[in-house]
């Protein structure tokens, strides 16, 4: 885990898309990045991908098979059980070195400080937008949640960082200080503006204190840009440490980014679209891109929510949609919280509501109420 560059990336929001914007540079560098990231859509095996490609069936089978006695071992040992999470970074390693990957772009899995990632020795870390989430876990104040998040930052590692709430920030400035790390701050050190956007992405100018970038990327929604710009201020400052990246690798590393279910277009006609906002920051974010987006357009929206998510908070930011139509469903996971209780939630905002237990019967109910344009 520690023989290649490594990029270490943590935050509330915002920490995946950076990371494959990241990885996706590097394959164009020809690097052949190994790519870390949680949780997954469909396949366990998206979490592990190497030159953007998710590791194989057989090749993720024999991890399993290689390490299950250690995980067993460990469990046994005063360290206690092995968490799923823990087995899955150990086989991320594993694959990486396996596949002798150039370069490889971690993603935390909660927190920071106590993550299982945060084994790696970074030759940059990045911190995405913070907000309030898994609060039981990481504490109830932005400022405890910094410094779990800050506890991913080493010694001398050069640090780029969204812009971010004072209270946050003065948290990461300090622990900056004490790891003599430099910080370079989206907002204030990297400076972007919207060209123009439509349904199959957006165009920006970026500028840094040593570059201009003109880039164009398939992922809607302003807060991309400001991941943009961290994941901008990341790959200067590993050609600061000597990777060779060049501007064509930058451009073209943003033109291929794919990271799906955020404002992903499903469908044009009538326009379907997946974002996986879980948590009320990540809504208020969905909700400012689609009101951008489509400032005009009648909305329908179909919600199902896991049992352990700030369910009030999310509905509340959802509600701002003033959505024509609200359809509560769930999705087949055991967490998932009933359509009933997502119903009861959304009541405080609005009468028209369904309910069904299907998610393919939820999609055919919006498409039925769902008239030309919305």
């Amino acid at each position: 885990h520690q023989a290649v560059p490594t990029v270490h990336i943590a935050g509330t929001k915002g920490k995946g898309s950076t990371a494959a914007m990241v990885a996706s540079v590097l394959n164009a560098a020809g690097y052949r990045p190994g790519l870390f990231t949680s949780p997954h859509l469909h396949t366990f095996r998206e979490r592990i991908r190497v030159g953007g490609q998710p590791i194989p069936e057989e090749d993720f089978a024999g991890l399993v098979e290689e390490l299950w006695p250690t995980r067993e071992a460990v469990s046994q040992a005063e360290y206690g059980r092995v968490t799923l999470f823990e087995l899955l970074t150990a086989m991320a390693f594993y694959y990486f070195r396996d596949q002798k990957v150039g370069a490889q772009v971690i993603e935390v899995g909660l927190g920071g400080r106590l993550d299982s990632t945060n084994v790696v020795r970074p030759m940059v870390c990045g911190i995405t937008s913070l907000g309030l989430d898994h609060t039981e876990v990481l504490g109830n104040t932005l400022e405890k949640i910094a410094a779990e998040k800050a506890g991913i930052i080493k010694p001398d590692a050069p640090v780029v960082c969204a812009s971010q709430r004072p209270e946050a920030l003065r948290v990461l400035r300090e622990v900056c200080l004490q790891q003599g790390s430099t910080l370079t701050l989206a907002g204030d050190d990297i400076h972007w503006e919207e060209e123009s956007h439509s349904l199959d992405g957006q165009v920006f100018t970026l500028d840094t204190a040593r570059n201009h970038h003109r880039l164009k990327m398939p992922l809607l929604g302003k807060h991309q840009m400001e991941n943009a710009a961290v994941a901008i201020g990341i790959v200067e400052a590993l050609v600061e440490n000597g990777l060779e990246i060049s501007a064509n690798s930058i451009e073209d590393g943003f033109q291929r980014v794919e990271w799906p279910c955020r404002l992903e277009v499903l469908r044009k006609n009538p326009l379907m679209m997946a974002d996986g906002a879980h948590n009320p920051h990540s809504a208020a974010r969905l909700v400012e891109a689609v009101k951008a987006l489509f400032p005009d357009r009648r909305v329908i929206l179909v919600v199902g929510v896991s049992e352990n998510k700030d369910l009030a908070g999310l509905v509340g930011e959802l509600s701002l949609l003033s959505p024509a139509e609200v359809i509560a469903t769930r999705s087949r996971h055991p967490q998932a919280t009933r359509p009933g209780g997502v119903a009861q939630e959304f009541s405080l905002y609005t009468h028209n509501i369904h309910t069904t237990d299907a998610v393919s019967r939820a999609l055919e109910m919006a498409q039925d109420v769902a008239a030309e344009g919305d």
